[in-house]
């Protein structure tokens, strides 16, 4: 059986006071303890930004990659090794700005891997610019008079996308969103987890108290298998800063979640068993290179 010690390294995390990124790492982990993973057994991708200062202080098989990039590598990953769960670790600016693209394709293509968006509005590791989530009329030093943008809502982006997952949790409740990623990890399909999380040093108004005023759970009689009804709930979320949406509640918990075919079991070379495992005989390079001309 894992501890939560055997997920963590020497190092000590270099997020600000208050970060909503402790809260997220602790609930990685947590979930990974309760579904019996060890380090070997997993392996994550992290995009650049605070969310993945995490590499440093999550011990397990690991890859940084280029900013927005995280999707397509762990794409890659499952290719060649389908028996790993693959976690990607991506911020709302990676994930929705640079990397937009590649969560619609990998949504609808329904690859067998989580995608856990570290939501706070902001583009934190360059000291706050603000991110595609950022609510209209936001604040911001690169946008002093507020964004004339409308923002990007992750849930609806995903389940417009074909996501068989989708799902919001908080950082400011680390055991219900342990909960949230353990369940997004055991989904067989493509799981979108979006955590709101406060950005302590750059957000000063989406703090930690703004959300816990608003945030609730969605009730036991809610059912996660109606992806029109998963819509309209997911809409419930200010998208602009005034004085008609300063009281409005954020819905959290799983939004949708269904069952069909992964992009993996499309694959008949790798229906018996993964690419990694697999024998290769000798291939004539040369022979390949005269016929392609």
């Amino acid at each position: 059986m894992s501890k939560i010690d055997d997920f963590k390294t020497s190092r000590l995390p270099t997020w600000c006071p208050g970060c909503g990124n402790f809260g997220i790492w602790t609930g990685i982990i947590n979930a990974l303890v309760a579904l019996s993973l060890e380090p070997k057994d997993v392996v994550f991708v992290f995009d650049i930004g605070c969310n993945s200062n995490m590499y440093d202080v999550l011990k397990a098989t690991s890859f940084e990659t280029l900013h927005g990039r995280t999707i397509p590598v762990a794409e890659g990953i499952r290719t060649v090794n389908h028996e790993l769960p693959v976690i990607c670790i991506t911020g709302d600016g990676g994930c929705l700005g640079e990397g937009g693209n590649h969560l619609i394709h990998g949504a609808r293509r329904n690859y067998d891997i989580t995608v856990i968006i570290h939501d706070n509005a902001v583009y934190g590791l360059t000291t706050g610019q603000t991110s595609p989530t950022a609510p209209k009329n936001f604040k911001t030093k690169s946008t002093p008079e507020g964004v004339i943008e409308y923002p990007i809502n992750p849930l609806t982006l995903a389940l417009s996308a074909e996501a068989t997952f989708v799902a919001r949790g908080f950082s400011g409740d680390i055991p219900q969103l342990s909960k949230l990623v353990a369940q997004a990890i055991s989904h067989k399909g493509f799981s979108v987890l979006d955590v709101l999380q406060p950005c302590v040093t750059f957000n000063h108004m989406m703090t930690q108290q703004w959300y816990k005023e608003r945030v609730y759970y969605l009730p036991p009689s809610y059912k996660p298998n109606n992806r029109v009804a998963a819509y309209e709930k997911a809409l419930e979320f200010p998208d602009v800063l005034d004085g008609n949406t300063v009281s409005q509640k954020i819905p959290l918990g799983i939004f949708y979640k269904t069952e069909r075919p992964t992009y993996e079991d499309s694959l008949i070379q790798i229906k018996s068993k993964p690419l990694a495992s697999q024998k290769f005989q000798n291939i004539d390079i040369h022979g390949l290179v005269a016929e392609l001309g």
